[in-house]
């Protein structure tokens, strides 16, 4: 047996076990629309048609175009050729998808359908997995992709056989297995930023067999970014960041029939990426004396150091066992996680406010499926998972003053949450004739949320509470093979998430768990060789949105449930080869995200004075945060040769319109572009040198925008970076 990932892909019943890449024409002479066989010839050594991931399911192969369910999958290769080297990144690639944050929290979006939270035990909306693993902390999730196959997106809610319920979608980052034939790889990046800035990027990979069932690998990885934002009051620079990423699997494979996969990963990041500006100016510190703000972007005058820094452990072990009509699957996992965050609330050097606290999370988690693998017309998958997170976020240091030139006034919060989850689940594919097929699944799930709070040392009287949440959620979808490179398909399914507590605030209640209802239509075809479209049109009924805003005095927040959203929209792929060795990628996505009713949301009115009046107002009808109305992307991958050496250049460039970022849409980042591209020969067969860029048009895009009663603040992403790089394989 082979390289193997032995992961649930998505919500359509399939668990993909391995990937091959072949052309997506590549298929069998048989009037189904199938794909052929693993032991069926094709004519993928033909080459000159487009490169389609196939997915395996046990022992059989589905290709991403014939599964019932928008995905979007990015190699390896295109990811480095767009300068993605973290999945909240993936925004410049992934139609419909947006990789906002919140200080060190990752918050990622797709359709509109996405988490405010800024507290630990509050998910994310969007689900992120590594090699079939869910990763719950948002606070470290911003996930180097350090050595991967492949990313893939799932848009729409996952709320039947993968993992955790997600009412967005989820991100599953793919990294290879050990493998038996030894190969190496070390790559080196060094660029130049504003500021006399440098930007370090060092990646190395190996991989053998230790002996005839035994393989092993190492990935590991160093990223440095200097400080390039000046920090006016006091002459010294923020912005800097420092990672270290290490990884290694081992692979033992006692049988024909049996595998295991151990895999342990380190993760550690300091930074002063916090370096907050206020945005417009507008900051309750405006008219104090000797107060400094920026003149443009990538500035910062604070009163504090900002800090993300965390430390990431994480283990697991996948198993496999096959048996004559069914294989048995496990995935065991342990992560624990501690980290630090220093914020400013009013974003200037006159210090009137700042937010500190302190992460510790751990979580375990279990999974057992069991597949069928000897049915030609019915193919079935039922399974358990249990969940457990116990997280503390200790000292919590909420300071705020009363005005300019008073003192500051702190607040101390010692919350604890855990989160106990257990469900089942059972999906199958029934293939009606030779070109309609018919899934239909679901997942129960009852879980277990418990708080306790802290205020300034004592005990808040209530102790600790707790509260149980359970939903039953399902998913049917029908594919039909109109031709062996077409086919149309329709599903609707129900997402949910359950309450959580708001751990930056004192209530015993939590927020009542959110919903979704999800329908989607679409076509995929492969209209010749060279031509791959894809179309897909979605409409979401959202209920008991869980948002979340700052309290009227200052740091603390607001977790709420906004009553509901309409949210609709389409999206267009399309892959296209028009000479030999270039291969063009592009897409258009249009979501219309709207809250339908939401009468008490939270609203920030800039004073003339600065900082925000904190209020109350309706925000029905007004454009759901962080969801753009239109996003494009467009890249290309060339390669040639000359002089018998080999050449190659790739380009991506991202659009996206307005963002908004409050419940009324009073701040925004107004339309922007991104632009990355890299030009690269082989000077050796093993060698590899380049020349790259990303952000090349040095566009000011926001990264964040917080509201608050001190400030709205804003933080740009990364400008431009050029650099050199390369690549030796062993």
């Amino acid at each position: 047996m082979g390289r193997s990932n032995y992961l649930l892909l998505t919500s359509g019943a399939f668990m993909a076990a391995s990937f091959v890449v072949q052309p997506a024409w590549a298929q069998d002479a048989g009037t189904s629309g199938e794909p052929s066989s693993p032991n069926t010839p094709s004519n993928a050594s033909q080459g000159g048609g487009i490169e389609d991931i196939v997915v395996t399911a046990t022992r059989r192969e589905e290709r991403l175009q014939q599964i019932p369910v928008t995905v979007t999958a990015i190699t390896s290769r295109s990811l480095a050729g767009a300068g993605i080297v973290d999945a909240r990144s993936l925004t410049q690639v992934v139609p419909g998808f947006t990789g906002n944050r919140t200080a060190s929290v990752i918050q990622p979006v797709i359709r509109g359908i996405g988490s405010g939270g800024v507290s630990v035990g509050d998910e994310p909306n969007v689900a992120t997995y590594v090699d079939g693993v869910y990763q719950p902390d948002a606070f470290s999730n911003s996930l180097e992709l350090v050595e991967v196959e492949r990313v893939e997106v799932l848009r729409g809610p996952q709320g039947t056989v993968f993992g955790r319920n997600a009412t967005g979608g989820l991100i599953n980052v793919i990294t290879p297995d050990p493998s038996f034939t030894p190969r190496a790889r070390i790559s080196s990046r060094v660029g130049w930023l504003r500021n006399s800035s440098n930007d370090y990027n060092l990646r190395a990979y190996a991989t053998t067999g230790l002996t005839d069932n035994l393989a092993i690998d190492f990935a590991g990885m160093y990223r440095k970014t200097e400080e390039y934002i000046p920090e006016l009051s006091t002459g010294r620079k923020l912005g800097g960041l420092d990672v270290v990423d290490l990884r290694s699997k081992f692979l033992f494979q006692p049988n024909g029939t049996t595998q295991f996969v151990l895999t342990a990963n380190y993760t550690r990041q300091n930074s002063t990426l916090n370096a907050t500006q206020p945005l417009n100016n507008n900051t309750a510190a405006l008219l104090a004396p000797g107060v400094i703000l920026p003149d443009g972007p990538w500035e910062s005058s604070l009163s504090l150091t900002p800090r993300i820094d965390y430390e990431r452990f994480s283990t697991s072990l996948r198993a496999k066992f096959e048996f004559e009509d069914f294989n048995i699957e496990s995935t065991t996992a342990y992560m624990h996680n501690t980290g630090r965050q220093h914020a400013d609330a009013d974003s200037t050097n006159i210090s009137m406010g700042y937010i500190k606290f302190d992460l510790n999370i751990e979580a375990e988690s279990q999974e057992i499926r069991v597949l069928s693998t000897n049915s030609e017309k019915f193919n079935w998958l039922v399974g358990v998972y249990a969940f457990h997170l116990d997280a503390t976020m200790p000292n919590i240091d909420l300071a705020n003053a009363r005005g300019i030139g008073q003192p500051l006034i702190s607040t101390i919060l010692d919350p604890a949450v855990e989160t106990g989850s257990l469900a089942g689940f059972a999906e199958g594919t029934l293939q009606i004739s030779d070109k309609f097929f018919l899934t239909a699944g679901g997942r129960y799930t009852t879980e277990k949320r418990e708080f306790q709070q802290s205020v300034n040392g004592v005990q808040l009287p209530y102790g600790r509470v707790d509260k149980t949440f359970s939903n039953f959620t399902y998913k049917v979808a029908a594919r039909y093979q109109i031709t062996d490179t077409t086919n149309i398909f329709a599903n609707y399914g129900t997402g949910f998430k359950s309450g959580v507590y708001n751990v930056v605030a004192t209530s015993p209640v939590p927020v009542e768990p959110e919903k979704i209802k999800a329908a989607e239509v679409g076509v995929k075809s492969d209209l010749s060789r060279s031509l791959r479209a894809n179309l897909s049109l979605y409409y979401y009924d959202y209920s008991n949105l869980q948002v979340q805003a700052r309290t009227p005095d200052g740091n603390a927040y607001v977790l709420q449930n906004a009553a509901s959203a309409e949210v609709y929209g389409g999206e267009l792929e399309i892959n296209v080869i028009p000479t030999q060795g270039l291969n063009v990628r592009g897409s258009v996505a249009y979501n219309h995200g709207t809250y339908d009713k939401f009468p008490a949301a939270q609203d920030f009115i800039p004073r003339p004075t600065g900082g925000n009046i904190v209020t109350s107002n309706d925000a029905s009808g007004k454009t759901l945060i962080r969801a753009p109305r239109y996003t494009a992307n467009l890249g290309a991958d060339w390669t040639t040769t000359l002089a018998g050496r080999e050449f190659g250049a790739s380009a991506n460039f991202f659009y996206s319109s307005r963002v908004y970022y409050d419940f009324l849409n009073r701040f925004s980042q107004k339309p922007y572009t991104m632009t990355s591209g890299e030009i690269w020969f082989k000077a050796a067969d093993n060698l590899k040198l380049s020349i790259w860029g990303t952000n090349l048009t040095n566009s000011k895009a926001a990264q964040q925008i917080r509201q608050g009663a001190l400030a709205t603040d804003i933080l740009y992403e990364k400008p431009r970076v050029v650099g050199v790089g390369l690549e030796v394989d062993f």
